[in-house]
């Protein structure tokens, strides 16, 4: 049952009434912050630097009539498990702000390792042309371009949508100069194309897991960029080879990877004859990146 709304709209008193709708949701135990999020989301609307500190200073201040009535339906779509990202339509990766919405898969925290790992292979080259397989949102390739200068950089994605959110989010940053976004299926737009660096973050969850998956992913993120089989491989069987052809001579692959694949491929990767193969960490010691240099 929903709460009564409080006919005080004060920005104290909405802020309780969200965190009541919200509360009897499956995501109760953040309905607070959440609700924090949705609120100031409407209000920067009219005033794009108020924070969380703002609102705590400004809670007895009146709220308009229209800010409340979409405060309180952005609440009733986050308690559907609707991802508080696509309502916002606002996410941060690796300190930059991007785009979301249901044609993207939202960018995840333990992506920006791979990013981190790219850059650092990067600096193995004097001007590194690096491609980004199926680059979703843009956050992976968006980041290389903000954070390697000198770096040539092309994005490949087969999603029409998502390759409008991707460039959206390169002039959003910036770079939209830097990076080159091309419409196909992995490398195969850019295969005429010779890379210092592969990068990519390919859907590798297991069409088995699907009923296991949190409502909010299962339901709302884009299949296409979550599913990949019955065992999460099948792009990686494709992608690894395409990515030994393109790259020169001590060029390197760089891929996310999920939850206990670590040697399965492995042994993709070398099947396909790549060597110097190693794997780093997330936060939860749970291998999410997979290198490996073209000899």
């Amino acid at each position: 049952m929903q709460p009564t709304p409080i006919d005080s709209a004060t920005i104290r008193a909405l802020l309780a009434e969200a965190e009541g709708t919200l509360a009897a949701g499956p995501h109760g135990e953040r309905a607070r912050r959440d609700a924090e999020a949705l609120l100031l989301s409407v209000l920067r609307e009219d005033a794009p630097d108020r924070n969380l500190a703002w609102l705590i200073a400004h809670g007895g201040e009146p709220v308009s009539p229209a800010a409340a009535a979409q405060l309180r339906g952005f609440a009733a779509r986050r308690r559907a498990g609707e991802p508080i990202q696509y309502i916002t339509g606002e996410v941060e990766f690796y300190g930059l702000p991007f785009y979301v919405n249901q044609d993207v898969l939202i960018p995840r925290p333990e992506t920006e390792h791979l990013v981190e790992k790219a850059i650092a292979l990067a600096a193995a080259f004097d001007r590194p042309r690096i491609v980004d397989a199926g680059a979703g949102s843009g956050a992976i390739a968006v980041a290389l371009a903000r954070h390697l200068a000198g770096a040539r950089i092309r994005a490949t994605e087969i999603s029409a949508p998502a390759l409008a959110v991707a460039q959206a989010n390169a002039a959003r940053n910036g770079v939209a100069e830097r990076v080159r976004f091309f419409e196909g299926d992995l490398l195969a737009p850019v295969a005429d194309q010779p890379f210092d660096l592969v990068v990519s973050n390919p859907p590798y969850v297991p069409e088995t897991d699907r009923d296991s998956l949190a409502v909010e992913v299962r339901d709302y993120e884009p299949a296409q960029a979550l599913f990949a089989g019955a065992d999460g491989l099948a792009i990686y069987r494709r992608l690894i080879p395409q990515a030994f052809a393109a790259l020169v001579p001590g060029g390197f692959v760089a891929l996310e990877i999920g939850f206990g694949q670590q040697e399965r491929i492995r042994t993709l990767l070398a099947g396909a004859g790549f060597g110097g193969i190693e794997f780093t960490e997330d936060l939860q010691q749970i291998p999410r990146v997979a290198v490996a240099r073209r000899p």
